[in-house]
């Protein structure tokens, strides 16, 4: 399944210090960051994920970002969406 995160960043300094190919690695088996999407203001970043379960990414996602952002998940209508990548691979 896809799934959009928005963060909203309360911590700059620690939000630009991140590493967003260096956070997704960190996932475990069944999360794929597919797009970031870094915001010019500062305000809100965009995440595109392919989880099994928004409950998975959550509980992971969040202490990872605890105290740099507050995260909105919402699951993605993969039959009706346009432009999304390409699954990934199964296991990756």
């Amino acid at each position: 399944m896809h799934i959009v995160v928005e963060h909203r960043i309360i911590d700059l300094d620690k939000f630009s210090e991140m590493d967003a190919a260096e956070v997704a690695g960190g996932g475990g088996p069944g999360f794929t960051l597919r797009q970031f999407l870094p915001p010019q203001d500062g305000s809100i970043a965009t995440c595109l994920w392919e989880a099994d379960s928004i409950d998975s990414l959550r509980e992971w996602l969040d202490p990872a970002t605890a105290g740099v952002t507050d995260n909105t998940y919402i699951e993605i209508d993969d039959e009706n969406a346009i432009g999304l990548p390409e699954a990934a691979a199964a296991g990756a």
